[in-house]
């Protein structure tokens, strides 16, 4: 069992849809070379028609995206939207009826956005980035209580859009393992990389509103625009909230 003063895994965060909020899962199975199942599966598409390159809605330029809140059931499948408690839509994300009732939806959801008629998309291989090969996202709240120091105010953990949030490390801590091994729970990852943060940042995930600019804090604050780390899975296992997070 971990001890008092060990790092643990505080919270799993699964989004099912790119640009929207997470769910939070009880525990998660972890694949090499995969990220979290389902994570990013779908997103919000523009740019389909005249040979334009597709990109995707996100909370850059699109903060109302942060009013949604997400149900992914993958048995069904079945993705559920709510708003402000409400449930706005339901459909089965990976079929045409159920494509076409959420485009319906999205339409009017985003009606006015300067980039095109949305469409809801899975996303393939050719829409991920190859330098990060499926990355699990590592978030440290150490570093965030340092961060809201220096803010004088509190932030969201959820601002950072991370996939294993964990405590126990001290802050910046983790950038110490880029290049090396940890294990959590059952898995063993290799972290690569600092996570660069950018506007998306400074939406309120309760209210949608651009109320910070986390960019320029951590700048002024830490000379640097960094908060959490990229890890790729390289042995798979079962994570839950509780487990421990340790170098290998």
């Amino acid at each position: 069992m971990p001890t008092s003063n060990s790092v643990t895994v505080q919270q799993i965060c699964r989004f099912p849809v790119k640009g929207l909020n997470a769910e939070t899962l009880e525990r998660v199975e972890l694949t090499p070379g995969q990220g979290l199942p389902d994570d990013r599966r779908f997103a919000i598409a523009y740019g389909l028609g005249t040979g334009a390159k597709r990109g995707f809605f996100d909370l850059v330029q699109e903060e109302r995206l942060a009013q949604l809140r997400v149900a992914y059931d993958t048995a069904g499948p079945g993705l559920t939207l709510s708003r402000q408690g409400r449930q706005v839509v339901s459909a089965n994300p990976c079929d045409q009826t159920g494509r076409m009732l959420l485009n319906q939806f999205f339409a009017g959801f985003l009606a006015g956005t300067q980039r095109g008629a949305p469409s809801f998309q899975e996303v393939g291989d050719d829409d991920r980035d190859a330098a990060l090969p499926n990355p699990v996202s590592l978030i440290s709240l150490a570093s965030i209580r340092d961060l809201e120091r220096v803010a004088r105010q509190p932030v969201d953990p959820r601002r950072f859009r991370g996939n294993i949030l964990f405590d126990g490390l001290p802050a910046w801590a983790e950038f110490g393992w880029i290049g090396r091994e940890i294990r959590i729970g059952a898995a063993r990852l290799k972290v690569f990389e600092r996570i660069q943060r950018c506007a998306a940042t400074n939406v309120n995930p309760d209210t949608a509103e651009r109320d910070m600019n986390i960019p320029l804090t951590l700048r002024k604050g830490f000379g640097h625009l960094d908060l959490g780390v990229y890890a790729e899975v390289i042995a798979g296992g079962e994570v839950k909230p509780g487990d421990e997070v340790a170098e290998t």
